[in-house]
């Protein structure tokens, strides 16, 4: 029997994998992937002018940031745990009628008749459950092999850059063509086909059968999905602790700055809502690109450690760079660097913690890593606002580069294994 935190050997897959087959399981959690993160950055599109069109200030809107980021921050674990025990059936159509629920309150806060300001706020309340890429994850790592692993999930960010890029450009488009309850309304649309298509065509489990077992014992109760005790157990695991703390610490500075992005967008860069969808479009085709098609290659000819060393590089790099930025044009031209850092470090610390643990673990582990960008969005509306009321603009470059400074230091007195051919 495969001990905790020995590294995954996959079962054959289980009989419930439905009449898609594998490949058409995995095809549909993409498309499932690029619905939900299209329906995202329409949301994002919208926000930032909608609590301005209420009449709340850019403080209130911080403490809403803050509120989504601390639900998904407790939602995350628990709902990749979820996954684990009952399955990506119902882990995926959960998520989708959270979010319908979420977009059906956008929608009506949207409403000149209705009291905006109230349901504005009531918004955060399905927000805990809104987790479809650790679902999404789990699923590609259940059904990839661990060589695939890295590759696989660098497919995901093609799904996320169409889904920055249409998002963006949709929400932007109608907000102004048809008014901020237009994207609301698509939004919550598409996101019920998204339920009936998980509920449909998802099969109910997507680990292998020596898995399933592990996580389900026959004639057995189901496992406590609230068990926080075995949900940080997975945490104390050989390596895995580590690159955890790694993941968190890089990418804090980045998405400190991007949770003050449409403030930025704003008051710094001088731009409207469309110009805004523009920028972020930008930002999702290169990330599309980078994660989709060079991740990939690069994980086949450099281990994973390397890639992380050349990603907190980066980060350095850029941070130094951010700290002279002036206008929009120079974010532009450091976009592609950035964009790579972030990509090569999920996509490698997600594949060494899910390598890290047992294929009954994955979705618990995938919902640990999700907690990273909700955590950020917890402490940056504060955090950041402070910084940037009291510093301005550069100085998340300066935070950017002093701490990825000391992570590569960190990193660079650990040996890197070579390629295996």
């Amino acid at each position: 029997m495969q001990g905790a935190g020995a590294p995954r050997r996959r079962g054959p897959y289980s009989r419930e994998i439905g009449a898609l087959g594998r490949p058409g399981v995995i095809l549909l959690t993409y498309a499932l992937v690029t619905l939900g993160l299209t329906c995202l950055f329409m949301r994002f599109s919208i926000m930032p002018y909608l609590t301005r069109r209420l009449g709340l200030d850019s403080v209130a809107f911080g403490h809403l940031q803050t509120t989504f980021g601390a639900l998904q921050l407790l939602g995350g674990p628990v709902l990749g745990r979820f996954a684990d025990r009952r399955g990506a059936r119902a882990a995926f159509t959960l998520t989708f009628l959270a979010s319908s629920a979420f977009y059906l309150l956008l929608a009506a806060a949207c409403s000149p008749a209705l009291p905006g300001v109230a349901l504005l706020y009531a918004t955060p309340l399905p927000v805990a459950f809104m987790q479809g890429m650790p679902v999404a994850q789990m699923t590609i790592a259940d059904l990839s092999e661990p060589q695939e692993l890295p590759a696989a999930l660098g497919r995901l960010g093609l799904c996320f850059g169409v889904g920055m890029i249409f998002g963006s450009l949709l929400g932007g488009t109608l907000s102004a063509t048809c008014g901020m309850q237009c994207p609301a309304t698509v939004a919550l649309v598409a996101n019920l086909v998204g339920a009936v298509l998980s509920f449909t065509f998802i099969p109910v489990s997507t680990k292998g059968a020596s898995a399933h077992d592990r996580a389900v014992p026959a004639g057995g109760p189901q496992a406590n999905v609230f068990d926080l005790k075995a949900i940080t157990r997975l945490l104390l695991q050989s390596g895995v602790l580590p690159v955890f703390l790694i993941k968190v610490a890089s990418s804090l500075p980045f998405g400190l700055f991007m949770v003050m992005f449409p403030i930025v967008s704003m008051d710094f860069f001088q731009l409207d809502a469309a110009q805004a969808g523009y920028l972020m479009s930008f930002f999702g085709l290169l990330q599309m690109v980078i994660q989709g098609l060079v991740i990939g290659r690069l994980s086949r000819r450099f281990s994973e450690r390397a890639l992380l060393r050349a990603s907190v590089l980066g980060f350095v790099l850029v941070g130094l760079a951010m700290a002279l930025m002036s206008d929009v044009l120079h974010f532009c031209l450091l976009m592609p660097g950035l964009v790579f850092s972030l990509c090569a470090l999920n996509v490698v610390t997600d594949s060494m913690l899910t390598k890290a643990v047992s294929a009954a673990d994955t979705g618990t582990m995938l919902g640990l890593c999700a907690t990273v960008q909700p955590l950020t969005q917890t402490l940056g509306p504060t955090l950041g606002g402070l910084l940037y009321r009291s510093f301005g603009v550069p100085v998340f470059g300066h935070v950017q580069f002093a701490i990825n400074l000391l992570v590569l230091l960190v990193l660079w007195r650990q040996p890197v294994p070579r390629k295996k051919d």
